[in-house]
């Protein structure tokens, strides 16, 4: 496979999950942010596989996440999943150019899809726990989803963190499942940062 048919693979899930979602309407902005977050997972099995090459990734990742921001500056959000003067999403698309840029590819590639997976995972999990209670899901963490936070990453790092021991992988998952579930900085920046931070412990 050549760079621009990889390319196109990689892009064409994120377009159309962008574009089917806004059919969900702004009440579902939530589920439609991780939505989002999953289509990603074919670009980095490209990456991980050495079909795209870093350089085109991360520039592509910054890119989109500029364009996002461009939106948030000009009031003009897509109200399907941009959430007024939330930038979690613009966080995710600069994490994921400097998570790739600079890390080795394994990691890079576990990081990346604990960014987009378990995040998914975790998020969807919470919006149907609060929705079915009756309660405004905007940013409302709950237990719940870090259970599911934790077993999938753990899962992805079984899967693309071979060269560790099974100790290090339970710590990896359960320092990132904490990471995501404070409440002082955005998960979308504390996941990647702390994910960096503790490379260290494999």
């Amino acid at each position: 496979m050549n760079i621009a048919t990889a390319v196109f693979f990689a892009a064409l899930p994120i377009l159309s999950a962008i574009f089917i979602t806004k059919y969900t309407g702004k009440e579902y902005a939530w589920v439609n942010r991780k939505i989002i977050h999953f289509s990603i997972v074919p670009a980095t099995l490209l990456y991980y596989f050495e079909q795209i090459p870093k350089e085109i990734f991360s520039l592509a990742a910054l890119l989109f996440g500029t364009a996002q921001l461009y939106l948030h500056i000009k009031k003009g959000e897509l109200q399907w999943y941009q959430i007024d003067k939330n930038y979690g999403e613009v966080f995710f698309a600069f994490s994921a150019a400097v998570v790739v840029f600079f890390l080795p590819r394994e990691y890079a590639t576990a990081l990346l899809l604990v960014m987009a997976i378990s995040d998914g995972v975790t998020g969807i999990i919470r919006f149907h726990y609060f929705r079915k209670r009756g309660y405004n899901v905007n940013l409302k963490k709950h237990w719940s989803g870090s259970v599911g936070y934790f077993f999938s990453s753990l899962l992805i790092a079984f899967f693309f963190l071979q060269s560790v021991s099974w100790y290090s992988k339970f710590l990896w998952s359960i320092i990132l499942t904490f990471a995501e579930y404070q409440r002082f900085i955005d998960d979308n920046l504390s996941v990647p940062i702390i994910g960096i931070l503790i490379r260290s412990i494999l």
